[in-house]
């Protein structure tokens, strides 16, 4: 069964309109995993403008090794000193300046492999397990293979907006897997396009989702959307 990792930052967004604490970022986490879900994603950007670092302590311990937390964001200094301090079980290694309104593209795995190595490496040997977010191509593949990562996350926005077909995917899944890494998804992926997706993807592993679940949660509810992205991927 593919593993569904919610990522939680819209819920934070919601909150952070008004202030205080409505939503409540850690009571919803903690409903979330009740709910089904196999592990939480969080994307803290140095604005804060989702999610604070104080959330990420309070995640957490909500989780507490209940389900698989998964950490993205740019490699950055302040981001390295976070996630080793926190020790998530996953890292997604996202390209992204700091600025960006959401992730658009994959790394250049060949252009950064002597940046990304050795952060690799440094996640690696804290026990953390590593991907890095890349579009649809083999070399950037490679390149992730060469830099001795554990996954690569594959950026579907392009398959969810139809500028890729499921083609690529599945070749770039196939090669991952010889090469030796594990494969994860995410970006635009709904309830709509998901089906298609999962049943042609044998080699997948995870898909982060959280825009789409938590908009579609709104009419359906959060333990029914929820369930709806379970069976799918069962």
């Amino acid at each position: 069964m593919v593993k569904l990792s919610v990522n939680i930052n819209k819920i934070a967004t919601l909150r952070n309109a008004r202030g205080g604490n409505t939503p409540n970022l850690a009571s919803l986490t903690d409903s979330i995993i009740n709910f089904g879900a196999d592990g939480i994603t969080i994307h803290p950007r140095p604005d804060e403008r989702h999610i604070k670092r104080d959330d990420v302590i309070s995640i957490k311990k909500i989780i507490n090794n209940r389900v698989e937390f998964n950490i993205e964001g740019y490699p950055s200094s302040d981001f390295l000193d976070m996630v080793l301090r926190i020790k998530p079980t996953q890292v997604t290694l996202v390209p992204d300046k700091p600025n960006v309104l959401t992730s658009l593209e994959g790394w250049d795995t060949i252009k950064h492999k002597q940046f990304l190595v050795s952060i690799v490496n440094e996640l690696k040997a804290c026990g953390i397990r590593v991907a890095i977010f890349v579009n649809p191509d083999k070399k950037m593949v490679k390149g992730a293979a060469d830099i001795f990562a554990d996954r690569i996350e594959l950026f579907t926005g392009l398959y969810a907006n139809k500028l890729l077909t499921i083609e690529s995917y599945v070749k770039c899944s196939q090669y991952a897997y010889n090469l030796g890494l594990e494969v994860n998804a995410g970006h635009d992926l709904d309830l709509n396009n998901l089906t298609f997706f999962v049943n042609n993807m044998i080699f997948l592993k995870e898909v982060s989702i959280g825009h789409a679940l938590i908009s579609e949660s709104l009419l359906l509810g959060l333990q029914e959307t929820i369930k709806r992205y379970k069976k799918i991927l069962k």
